[in-house]
């Protein structure tokens, strides 16, 4: 009898449970609310910016006018002469998984975009190491807009002389990506062999580049329309998936910087050295696409598995900083770096933009020019 009370009592509190879960979720899905709902008069001093008031396809985003921002004291008001466009920007449709950070019901942050590159306007009186006129480029959330104000000491960095305003904010986020994947996860040597799953798009173009800053043995793998593309920034071998799936040679690799997910865990330990590392940097292509839920499963699988063998998967989530910042320009300063641009968008064309990238085919950068 007291083990029937017990089933009884647990049955009956995992319901409430449940009950109460779904009530909160229903009260954060209509509470959800965003800046689009209070924000009804005229900007005082309007500038042009892309936002979202809806989730959804590229077509919710709007090209409005918004308040241009007033720096605090430790910020620089910086006039945005490009920007470009990432996987993350595709969280425009707002997936249910991760809604509860997003907004429920609608995005808490309408703004979109990260990579910026522009011109110092004005900065904050704690401001000592930019000036206005200086060139800078870094990441900001709401980017793809002609102002906006960031903190001196954050993901801010100068902007090189001999890189464009286009080329500086192809960068940060995908770079800094690359940057941290390799160095910090996969602990980079020189003379080491490196494979680069992934080796055309936005964060392959630059993971392939800071490879070889290493002094590293780089194979590059990518479709045969993109060869070309990855030897000449500086693959040392090129792997076309079309025509060879690199898991069945008998080469082997010290690091395996993956950003397609598209083998086994058996597959790429296969290829890797005894005490290799292989970094899950992606699972291919753009926001969410075809098989997209069977690859995350399987670099889950392959992290677990990994716990009990002397080759690591491991997996991250790059983090900006000004100290990595500042290592990007000089690798764009001293020409060990050179982003490379599919496309170039205007600002009203930004949906275009995005629509492009979702296709999930651009080589290297897809870019918003301001000017």
């Amino acid at each position: 009898m007291k083990l029937k009370k017990v089933i009884k009592w647990t049955g009956v509190a995992i319901l409430v449970s449940l009950v109460l879960g779904f009530v909160a979720l229903f009260v954060a899905y209509w509470r959800s609310t965003n800046e689009c709902d209070r924000n009804t008069g005229i900007p005082a001093n309007p500038i042009k910016a892309i936002v979202h008031c809806e989730y959804g396809s590229p077509d919710v985003l709007k090209l409005e006018d918004v308040e241009k921002p007033a720096p605090n004291d430790n910020q620089l008001l910086v006039r945005v002469r490009a920007a470009s466009v990432n996987p993350l920007d595709l969280t425009i449709r707002g997936p249910w998984l991760i809604r509860p950070l997003l907004g429920m019901r609608k995005p808490k942050d309408t703004r979109l975009g990260v990579d910026y590159a522009g011109t110092v306007e004005a900065v904050g009186k704690n401001v000592t190491q930019f000036k206005p006129g200086d060139e800078v480029f870094g990441g900001k959330d709401g980017a793809i807009a002609e102002y906006i104000c960031v903190l001196g000491d954050r993901a801010v960095t100068s902007k090189p002389a001999n890189t464009t305003f286009e080329q500086a904010a192809s960068v940060p986020v995908a770079a800094i990506t690359a940057l941290q994947g390799l160095r910090d996860k996969g602990k980079i040597q020189a003379g080491q062999k490196v494979l680069v799953n992934g080796a055309s798009g936005g964060v392959g173009t630059f993971a392939v580049q800071i490879a070889k800053s290493f002094g590293t043995e780089v194979t590059g793998v990518c479709s045969t329309r993109n060869v070309d593309l990855v030897r000449s920034i500086g693959a040392d071998h090129v792997v076309d998936y079309t025509k060879e799936d690199f898991t069945k040679t008998d080469q082997r690799y010290d690091l395996i910087f993956d950003l397609v997910g598209n083998h086994s865990f058996s597959e790429r330990r296969h290829i890797l050295n005894p005490n290799g590392i292989c970094v899950m940097a992606g699972i291919g292509g753009a926001g969410w696409h075809d098989g997209m839920g069977i690859r995350l499963a399987g670099e889950l699988d392959a992290y677990v598995r990994s716990r009990f063998v002397s080759q690591k998967f491991i997996s991250y989530i790059a983090q900006f900083n000004k100290k990595d910042m500042m290592v990007l320009g000089d690798l764009l300063q001293s020409g060990k770096m050179t982003p490379v641009i599919d496309r170039t968008y205007k600002l009203n064309e930004t949906a275009d933009a995005l629509r492009y990238l979702e296709q999930g085919h651009a080589r290297g950068k897809v870019v918003i020019n301001l000017e």
